[in-house]
């Protein structure tokens, strides 16, 4: 679980300067979802290329950047 201080501190970095626990909360759990969805779908792409290790390459290209 990432920790709720890295997470209020994304969220100031976003320029939110005040934000409800329940807020914060779903945040988190968002972030995790997308962080874990990214993951799996980079470890598809490096198997796909018949490699063991994630690359900063497969991260690019699994989130569209």
């Amino acid at each position: 679980m990432i920790p709720k201080a890295a997470i209020d501190r994304i969220a100031r970095k976003a320029g939110i300067d005040r934000i409800s626990a329940d807020a914060l909360e779903e945040l988190q759990h968002t972030i995790e979802e997308i962080g874990l969805e990214l993951a799996r779908d980079a470890a598809e792409a490096a198997k796909h290329a018949k490699r063991k290790t994630i690359e900063k390459s497969d991260i690019k290209i699994v989130s569209g950047k």
